[in-house]
This record gives structure tokens, C-alpha cells and sequence, in this order.
């Protein structure tokens, strides 16, 4: 019967430690209103790298 708790316990452990990234990020999302990682768009000063232009023409091109 010992071994039965032993086992429980520790599975109970692992599982909290598991979890705890996903709990930390539910955390995180509401408590920001739904934007944990802050904001990542270029601010208007940035200039633009050569990465954001390619991208913006592939996206124009799958638009049409």
C-alpha cells in the first residue's frame, strides 16, 4: 500500500512540473489582456529589413 502512495505522489510531482510552463502562459495571457509576449511589430522609426520586404512581396503576390 506504501508503494501505491509513493508512486501517487510522485506522479502528482512530475505532473506539477510538467504543467507549470503551460500555467505560467495562462498566467501571463490573462493578466496581459491577451497579448503575453508584448508587442513585436516594428515600431514606424525602424527601418525595414530586406526580410520584411520579401515577405511583403510574397504576400502580395499570394494575394492575387
Amino acid at each position: 500500500m506504501g508503494t501505491i502512495i509513493e508512486i501517487s505522489v510522485f506522479m502528482l510531482i512530475a505532473a506539477s512540473i510538467a504543467f507549470a510552463p503551460l500555467a505560467y502562459f495562462i498566467y501571463n495571457y490573462t493578466k496581459k489582456d491577451g497579448n503575453p509576449f508584448g508587442d513585436f511589430e516594428h515600431p514606424e522609426a525602424h527601418g525595414h529589413s530586406i526580410i520584411d520586404d520579401l515577405a511583403e512581396k510574397a504576400k502580395e503576390k499570394l494575394a492575387h
